[in-house]
């Protein structure tokens, strides 16, 4: 299973106090809410997701590709503007190069999606020689 994200602002790298909270108004609450239920969305299902294919040991076959520290104008859903495609192309070029997990800190995205892409085609070749006996 490839699971490919759209993306986050949700990299926690932002704290606020109980003194800033106590001065939001009813929009910040809700903006904050929000962020924070889709980030939450997002790890649950990739948790879930990774748990449930390690329990059936078939970890490999499962990968989460995910940019969770979007900023500026990447995080806006309607803004297909060219500068902002190629915008979100360099997002993506550069998520290629970051390691996977903690765990593995010499594999980047793009050394996983190689060999994501390499087990496929080696089992579709399989299926083929399989159904022409």
């Amino acid at each position: 299973l490839l699971s490919l994200g759209t993306g986050t602002t949700s990299d926690f790298h932002e704290t606020y106090t109980a003194a800033e909270a106590a001065r939001w108004g009813p929009l910040i609450w809700m903006s904050v809410i929000q962020n924070m239920t889709d980030a939450g969305s997002t790890y649950m299902t990739d948790y879930y997701l990774s748990t449930a294919f390690k329990a059936l040991g078939s970890q490999d076959n499962y990968l989460r590709v995910q940019e969770n520290a979007l900023t500026g104008s990447t995080t806006t859903w309607d803004n297909a503007t060219l500068a902002n495609m190629q915008l979100l192309k360099q997002v993506g070029e550069n998520l290629l190069n970051k390691q996977v997990s903690k765990d593995n800190p010499d594999e980047t995205y793009a050394d996983a999606l190689i060999g994501f892409a390499t087990k496929l085609s080696d089992r579709k070749k399989l299926r083929a020689n399989k159904a022409s006996y």
